[in-house]
């Protein structure tokens, strides 16, 4: 099996002072970076995914602005691939299906942002391509949501999208499982 990390718009206007920011984000990025780190020294391919927003009135992620920046904590290393997005689903539009072949990846290890929109709709998009997929659940992070007059603090939210994919489309696992895996 070959594995890559895959790292999902872990970007500036996640985090404090930019224009979406999450509940957690710094947590989830420090998490993310020691399983860069770890990837970095044994071989495994690190994929970055950037949104960048071509939606009209879109409010983040806008071109050529700081916010839509690859966040510091987890800032690509010369040579590491980094994949644009304009969908949740990292693969609507772009060359990550055509990248993860092209380097023999059958298994992807995901991170990032947010829990209950990017992170879920590539997770099940690399199932149904045939990928193993592992969820970083500690890695990823999302944000409070409204529906139908029901608030629904964040934590929740992150919570019922990873037991949605856990068993079924991933295995949900924290970063301590991972790098005790990459060790």
């Amino acid at each position: 099996m070959t594995t890559a990390l895959l790292l999902i718009d872990i970007q500036n206007d996640y985090f404090p002072g930019g224009r979406m920011a999450l509940t957690g984000p710094e947590a989830a990025a420090d998490r993310a970076a020691a399983l860069v780190a770890r990837a970095r020294a044994i071989g495994i391919p690190v994929v970055h995914v950037r949104h960048v927003s071509d939606r009209p009135g879109a409010t983040f992620f806008l071109p050529d602005t700081e916010g839509a920046l690859i966040h510091h904590a987890v800032e690509p290393a010369p040579g590491e691939t980094v994949i644009e997005k304009h969908r949740p689903n990292a693969f609507v539009d772009t060359t990550l299906a055509d990248h993860l072949e092209a380097i023999g990846a059958t298994e992807v290890v995901i991170a990032g942002m947010m829990t209950h929109m990017c992170v879920d709709s590539t997770t099940r998009a690399a199932n149904e391509r045939g990928l193993d997929c592992v969820v970083v659940a500690d890695a990823c992070a999302t944000r409070d949501q409204t529906f139908n007059g029901v608030h629904v603090a964040a934590d929740l939210v992150h919570a019922a999208f990873l037991a949605a994919l856990d068993g079924t489309f991933a295995a949900v696992v924290p970063s301590s499982d991972v790098l005790e895996r990459w060790a």
